[in-house]
């Protein structure tokens, strides 16, 4: 037996589901600061979680984006920053993630050879340069190693490697990249070729990867770690070679900026902070994803920059997430915090638009649906 349904009945049955879906979305829809949070990384003292550590309260009240492991804290000059043993640094990558509602990034800079911090005297396997398996140009060698590290990596926890280096090792006595062997090779089709064998590696292992750092720091005559760098006189178009084939490729899946200044593409601001080299990314390249910048607290920006304006240029330049190490010249347990409200001031104040920080939490809330 068939009934009949009255239709304002049935009108105002539809209207009513409607209007609890609509206040269910608004009610999901985050704040301001909630977005701008998923922002920001920041580094921490701490090798266990503690009612006491400053990094619970940046990740269950402030709900940061994510955190970035070290094993030496440069700062104090002293050892254990995060790391231990593995086991321990397992327990610590669980104990965040257990106590974020939205999935962290855990970052950390494992290269191998020099730039390493899963090191074999807290349990993990040796690795060896960029530059060591450039030379050896063997695709063998290098897919073992980048598995390796790729492995290590995910047997802890750690889902974001920043990493490799797509750095054209123009000048080899460069302090902080040809120096200490950093990049593959001074030919843009070998670092194309073994950059690409690491990225491959990690993706297989669900690591991300964030390439590493345009628009290219290989020429450099000094370390932005310690202040300004000028690349104006050294830089060639062909550092942007292994960005442009590895984006072409499919195998770019995060980029991160470069803290240098080449004045032949912005005469006022270093890439970080620049729009006309951040555009050269999104409008020459055409690449869509997570932009990150290289630390913000780096001598190249923090002694040259206040922090709104450094925050401001950047995210209007086009960067997604801003790293904070707190590891360079000094510690501040407050730093998740400040930054969160800077961009929000800056919003307020009408100098970064709603739409923007719209842009980037779409962007990096994409790539953490693959992290639950």
């Amino acid at each position: 037996m068939f009934s009949i349904i009255n239709p304002n009945i049935m009108k105002q049955y539809f209207i009513l589901i409607l209007t609890t879906i609509s206040i269910i979305c608004r009610a999901q829809e985050p704040t301001l600061e909630q977005k701008a949070a998923q922002m920001i990384m920041i580094g921490f003292r701490d090798t266990a979680i503690t009612k006491n550590s400053h990094i619970v309260t940046d990740i269950s009240e402030h709900g940061i984006g994510g955190v970035i492991i070290y094993e030496y804290d440069s700062p104090t000059k002293s050892r254990p920053r995060n790391i231990t043993s593995k086991e321990q640094l397992k327990t610590l990558i669980a104990g965040m993630q257990n106590i974020s509602e939205i999935p962290l990034f855990i970052g950390i800079d494992e290269e191998g050879g020099f730039v390493s911090r899963l090191k074999p005297k807290y349990g993990f396997k040796p690795t060896v340069s960029p530059q060591y398996l450039g030379k050896l140009n063997n695709i063998d060698s290098t897919t073992l190693y980048a598995d390796r590290i790729a492995n290590a990596c995910k047997e802890v926890g750690i889902n974001l490697n920043f990493a490799p280096l797509a750095d054209v090792n123009i000048n080899t006595a460069c302090p902080v990249i040809g120096k200490i062997e950093r990049s593959y090779s001074a030919n843009t089709d070998t670092v194309t070729f073994h950059a690409g064998i690491f990225i491959t590696e990690h993706l297989k292992n669900n690591i991300w990867c964030s390439i590493k750092h345009f628009p290219g720091h290989g020429s450099a005559m000094n370390d932005s770690h310690l202040g300004f760098t000028d690349v104006s006189d050294t830089w060639t178009k062909k550092e942007l070679e292994p960005f442009k084939k590895l984006i072409a490729d499919s195998l770019c899946p995060m980029i991160m900026t470069a803290h240098t200044f080449n004045s032949n593409i912005d005469d006022k601001y270093p890439a970080t902070l620049s729009k006309q080299t951040i555009s050269i990314l999104r409008d020459n390249l055409k690449y869509n994803g997570l932009i990150l910048s290289d630390d913000m607290m780096m001598l190249a920006i923090a002694e040259h920059y206040g922090m709104d304006e450094a925050i401001e240029k950047s995210i209007n330049a086009g960067v997604d997430i801003l790293l904070f190490s707190n590891n360079i010249d000094h510690y501040d347990p407050l730093i998740a915090a400040k930054a969160i409200k800077t961009i929000t001031k800056l919003v307020s104040e009408g100098k970064i638009l709603p739409e923007r920080i719209n842009e980037s939490y779409i962007r990096i809330m994409k790539y953490k649906q693959t992290l639950r």
